[in-house]
């Protein structure tokens, strides 16, 4: 497991709500606990010495001013579009499998209850239904990237 992957792991139990989590593989233990005070412990086994390393991490919130940067005037061409966000922190996947058609392309016509995408979060395939019927305009994300709760993935034209 990389850096990546254990920070994407925190934020996932930071969002979830959960107060603690262990997660246990063949050359590593990792302890995510979360309260009150903001910070995270990590426990950490120490590869080839048995030992135990402890780290504290604060869950930072990077999301006000990444939306800050947004220009206004694309905010305002958007307006008439509705946005499909991540209801997960995970993977997206615009295929069901790497030899399978995408779920969506831009220009198609969707309804209600189509799986658009699947987003991968800790080995779980989460397909990603359409709540709405209308025109994909534009796909946000490219595939197999990381994305984050509430993020942004496919701006719909409803009419």
């Amino acid at each position: 497991m990389d850096l990546k992957e254990i920070q994407n792991l925190i934020k996932f139990v930071a969002k979830s709500g959960a107060t603690e989590v262990k997660l246990e593989m063949e050359d590593m233990k990792i302890t995510i606990k979360t309260g009150s005070d903001s910070e995270t412990t990590i426990l950490q086994q120490v590869p080839n010495t048995g030992q135990m390393q402890q780290a504290m991490a604060p869950i930072v919130q990077h999301e006000a001013p990444a939306q800050a940067a947004a220009p206004v005037a694309l905010a305002d061409d958007n307006s008439k579009y509705i946005t499909i966000k991540s209801p997960i922190i995970g993977t997206f996947y615009r295929k069901p499998s790497p030899d399978k058609p995408l779920f969506v392309e831009v220009g198609q016509t969707i309804a209600e209850g189509d799986v658009l995408c699947i987003i991968e979060a800790m080995k779980l395939f989460n397909e990603i239904e359409s709540e709405v019927s209308g025109k994909v305009v534009k796909i946000l994300v490219d595939d197999s990237s990381p994305v984050e709760f509430d993020q942004p993935l496919f701006l719909v034209d409803p009419s």
